[in-house]
């Protein structure tokens, strides 16, 4: 039993929601429009300013699809309302990112500057040249752009010099000592 398949979605008063005859969801917002197809054995429909989604088989691969679904409209829901950002921070001496137009140049201490070019439905702000905020309506597009970014330089134990999330913690390590 999926307990969070069996959740209703509540649907913002700002939030357009439609549901194809396919299984085709279609949200629209104040920030955007999001779409995405339902698998075939789970179905979808709107009442009373809610969505609730079913499923046809009782099998395991059902069942893991039936909450899946309904998190994933859920997520589609919250960002055409509200959006998602993902925060990063830069460690390090010389460490330092820009926004170039739509190209985010990061120089983390290797011989040339990283060019990472800016998906179109996603904007990314750089607050004192270590703090990078990327924004979007796409929870699972907003995580990726991030861990592309991070995947540069991840932050290493030592130092603790890198690219991390905001919150992460890193677990330092002693280094070698002398005898």
């Amino acid at each position: 039993m999926s307990r969070i398949g069996n959740k209703a979605v509540d649907i913002p008063d700002k939030v357009k929601v439609s549901i194809g005859a396919d299984g085709a969801v279609a949200v629209e917002g104040p920030k955007g429009k999001l779409n995405w197809l339902l698998p075939r054995d789970i179905k979808a429909s709107v009442a009373d300013n809610k969505i609730s989604l079913v499923r046809s088989a009782e099998t395991r691969s059902v069942k893991a699809l039936h909450g899946l679904s309904r998190s994933l409209v859920n997520n589609m829901i919250e960002g055409v309302n509200t959006g998602f950002t993902k925060d990063l921070i830069i460690e390090g001496v010389g460490f330092k990112a820009a926004v170039q137009g739509q190209v985010l140049n990061l120089s983390l201490g290797f011989s040339h500057p990283i060019l990472f070019p800016i998906p179109t439905d996603i904007k990314i702000a750089v607050t004192e040249n270590t703090k990078i905020s990327i924004s979007g309506i796409d929870k699972k597009v907003v995580g990726q752009v991030a861990a592309d970014i991070r995947r540069y330089y991840p932050p290493e134990p030592y130092k603790g010099k890198g690219v991390r999330y905001s919150g992460e913690i890193i677990r330092r390590k002693e280094g070698k000592t002398v005898q």
